[in-house]
């Protein structure tokens, strides 16, 4: 059997028209692929359970009133933990304001019992004269009282022996110490509480020359002798008082 020659040319425009062929099954093929991938259906996810809220329990009566009890004690714990805080701080205010107000006599009065300050006694001198010249000299300031301080330099006492008189005057109910800020320091002031009797207050009496002094009584109606109807006392003291006026 002889084969055919096919010239260059013919052989040229089959390897062309092959070419094409193959060309156009690749591009079916790929077509075919894209198809097939788009008809494929993901499977669809089935939608998760919810989970089910089981409802709270309601608290018995007997879990309310235990939580009750609870916050009213823990209410009464913090009230009194503030009370306490607050009790502490005052004392501490007091404490400290005490320290700041204390006086030379406060010592003495814890150093000495109360039967020794009453007892008191300064050497080489009449304790009662001197009470009636402290006293005497007190008076003489009436209602606003002394202080003590210029007291002891008049008596030219020191300030623990003045002190200790003080102390002594007041426990027998004859003084009273009021304390007192004075120039920046505590101190006390001394205030008449029973003024020694003066003599002086009885001189030219008519009640001592009176005539008729023995017969004289409160109960006595007028004209009898009564000193609540007696021209000559009522005479007497209008001319004390002139005098003390002037």
């Amino acid at each position: 059997m002889v084969k055919k020659e096919i010239d260059p040319e013919t052989a040229s425009q089959i390897k062309k028209e092959l070419a094409e062929l193959r060309t156009q099954l690749e591009i079916q093929k790929k077509t075919k692929k894209k198809q097939a991938k788009s008809k494929q259906v993901k499977p669809k996810k089935k939608p998760a359970k919810s989970k089910q809220v089981k409802p709270k329990k309601k608290p018995t009566k007997a879990q309310l009133e235990k939580a009750k009890k609870i916050a009213k004690a823990e209410r009464e714990k913090a009230k009194k933990e503030a009370q306490a805080e607050k009790e502490k701080a005052e004392a501490e205010a007091k404490a400290k304001k005490e320290a700041a107000e204390r006086t030379h006599e406060d010592d003495l009065e814890e150093q000495f019992s109360d039967e020794q300050i009453r007892n008191f006694q300064i050497e080489k001198m009449d304790m009662d004269k001197l009470t009636n010249k402290v006293c005497e000299i007190i008076a003489d300031y009436e209602d606003n009282g002394m202080l003590q301080s210029d007291l002891w330099k008049k008596l030219k006492l020191n300030s623990r022996d003045g002190s200790r008189l003080a102390l002594r005057l007041e426990r027998r109910g004859l003084i009273t110490r009021e304390k007192i800020l004075k120039k920046g320091r505590w101190t006390y002031k001394l205030i008449i509480e029973q003024a020694p009797i003066k003599l002086e207050s009885l001189i030219d009496s008519p009640c001592l020359t009176c005539p008729v002094e023995q017969k004289c009584d409160f109960e006595n109606a007028y004209p009898e002798p009564s000193p609540l109807h007696c021209q000559l006392i009522e005479d007497w003291v209008a001319v004390d008082f002139s005098k003390k006026k002037k």
